[in-house]
């Protein structure tokens, strides 16, 4: 079995993803953040649609971090709080979160074939 493989197979059993889940691995394409940092630019990205409560934050980063989706960073920004951790997106994530993508993206097309989204922008 090929490694390309394999990985298939791990992001097919991680599909579908939780909405929350999906956010917050988009919220570290860009860059490591800290929980906080999560927090706000899953709400920016979302134009406020999605808020993360700080008391569940933890556990799905937990969840998140436990199936190989993120990874805590060791490094810190100069003059950052030390008690902040910072987290960034895993191959596997990037994957999963590229399958996730696409697995909307195809539930938006039979949207559309149904005409589910006329009049909305």
């Amino acid at each position: 079995m090929t490694t390309r493989t394999h990985m298939a197979e791990s992001t097919d059993r991680l599909l579908p993803l939780r909405p929350a889940d999906f956010h917050i691995l988009v919220a570290l394409l860009r860059e490591d953040l800290h929980g906080y940092g999560i927090m706000q630019r899953v709400s920016a990205d979302s134009e406020g649609q999605v808020e993360l409560e700080l008391g569940s934050l933890y556990r799905l980063i937990a969840r998140l971090h436990d199936v190989g989706l993120i990874a805590p960073v060791r490094s810190r920004k100069a003059g950052d709080d030390p008690r902040r951790r910072y987290y960034r997106i895993t191959p596997l994530g990037r994957e999963v979160a590229a399958s996730e993508a696409r697995r909307l993206a195809s539930v938006v097309r039979l949207a559309r074939t149904h005409r589910l989204l006329e009049g909305t922008t």
